[in-house]
C-alpha cells in the first residue's frame, strides 16, 4: 500500500486552520518589516531568526511527523555550512553554487547518518545524531588547515553587502522552505509518515516501509537545513564552531519547535524567530536570558505540550 485516501473536505479545513491564517497574516508583515524604519542591526536580528526558522521546519518535519527525536541538528547544518565555506575560501565555486553544493552535501550525509540509524530503536536514534555533531566538530579541528579550527573559515565573497537584501534572501528562503515543507507534509507522503510516527507497528503491518518512509523525511530536513546553513554562512561572512556545528544550538532549535507547537510547521518557524528576537533583546541581562527561554520552554512543556499554535487548535475546535 503505497497510498491514503484523502478526504475532501480536509482541503477546506487546510485554508481555515491556525497554522495557514497565521501563515496568511505573517508573510506580508514580514515582507513589509524592512520598510518599517528599523536599523539595519534590527533587520539583521530577524534575518538570522528566519534561518532559524527554517532550521525548526526541517526538525518539525522530521520529529513532529516521523517520530525521530533529532538532537544533532547542527550536524546537517555544519555540514551545509562548511561546505560551502571552504569551496568559496579555495576560490572554487560562486556563491550560489556553493549554497547548492552544501544543500546536496547535506542531503548525503544525511543519508549515510540515517541508513543505519533509522534501525535503531527507542532514544538510540537521537543518540547517533548528538554523537554525530560531536564527531564533526572534531574533524572540523583535526583538520584545521582546510576548516579553520575553533576559528573558523572567512568566506571571502557575500551574496549582497544590503541589510534589506539580505533580509530578502533569508525570508524567501523561508518562504519557499514552508511552502515545500506543508506541501509534503500534506501530501499522502505526509500522511503516511505521520500513521508511521504515531503507531509504526500498525503502519508497518499495513505494508508501509518505516526505513523508507523515514530516510526520505531525513533527507528533505536535511537538505534544508544544508540550504539555511549554507545562505547564513555568506550572510555571517564566516563558518564557525560555536554557530553551526554546536549541541546548544540544537536545543536550541528544538526549543523553538516546542514552543510554537510541533506537527504544524508554522509554529516551529514562529518559534524559531521569537526565539532569536528575544535572546538578542534579553542579551544585556547576560546569562539570565538563556533561564528566561529555558523557563518558558518548561512551562509550554508542562502546560501546552502541542505549543502556542497547538493551543489555537484547541480552541478552535471547542467552539
Amino acid at each position: 500500500m503505497d497510498h491514503l485516501a484523502v478526504p475532501a473536505t480536509s482541503n477546506v479545513r487546510r485554508f481555515s486552520s491556525p497554522a495557514t491564517i497565521l501563515a496568511w497574516l505573517a508573510v506580508p508583515c514580514l515582507i513589509a518589516l524592512p520598510f518599517l524604519g528599523l536599523s539595519e542591526y534590527a533587520i539583521g536580528i530577524f534575518t538570522l531568526g528566519l534561518f532559524f526558522a527554517v532550521y525548526a521546519m526541517g526538525w518539525d518535519l522530521l520529529f513532529g511527523y516521523a517520530g525521530e527525536p533529532n538532537f544533532g541538528a547542527t550536524f546537517l547544518i555544519g555540514v551545509g555550512a562548511y561546505t560551502a565555506a571552504m569551496l568559496n575560501s579555495n576560490g572554487l565555486a560562486s556563491p550560489w553554487i556553493c549554497v547548492i553544493a552544501g544543500s546536496l552535501m547535506s542531503v548525503i550525509a544525511g543519508v549515510l547518518l540515517a541508513l543505519p540509524a533509522l534501525r535503531l530503536r527507542g532514544p538510540y536514534f537521537g543518540l547517533v545524531t548528538l554523537v554525530a555533531v560531536l564527531i564533526l566538530r572534531q574533524l572540523i579541528i583535526l583538520f584545521s588547515h582546510q576548516t579553520g579550527g575553533e576559528i573558523g573559515i572567512a568566506v571571502p565573497d557575500v551574496l549582497t553587502l544590503s541589510a534589506v537584501a539580505n533580509y530578502e534572501i533569508a525570508l524567501a528562503c523561508a518562504i519557499v522552505s514552508a511552502v515545500m515543507i506543508i506541501t509534503v507534509a500534506r501530501s499522502p507522503f505526509g500522511l503516511i509518515l505521520q500513521a508511521i510516527g504515531q503507531d509504526p507497528l500498525n503502519a508497518q503491518a499495513m505494508g508501509f516501509s518505516i526505513v523508507k518512509y523515514k530516510l526520505a523525511a531525513f533527507c528533505y530536513s536535511a537538505f534544508f537545513s544544508g540550504l539555511a546553513g549554507a545562505l547564513m554562512t555568506f550572510y555571517m561572512g564566516t563558518a564557525s564552531l560555536n554557530v553551526f556545528v554546536d549541541a546548544s544550538v540544537g536545543v536550541q532549535i528544538i526549543i523553538a519547535a516546542i514552543i510554537g507547537g510541533r506537527r504544524t510547521i508554522i509554529g516551529p518557524a514562529i518559534g524559531g524567530v521569537f526565539l532569536i528576537v528575544l535572546g538578542e533583546y534579553m542579551r544585556p541581562f547576560g546569562r539570565l536570558s538563556e533561564l528566561v527561554v529555558a523557563v518558558i520552554a518548561l512551562l509550554v512543556l508542562l502546560f501546552l505540550p502541542n505549543g502556542l499554535l497547538g493551543l489555537l487548535k484547541l480552541k478552535r475546535s471547542a467552539r
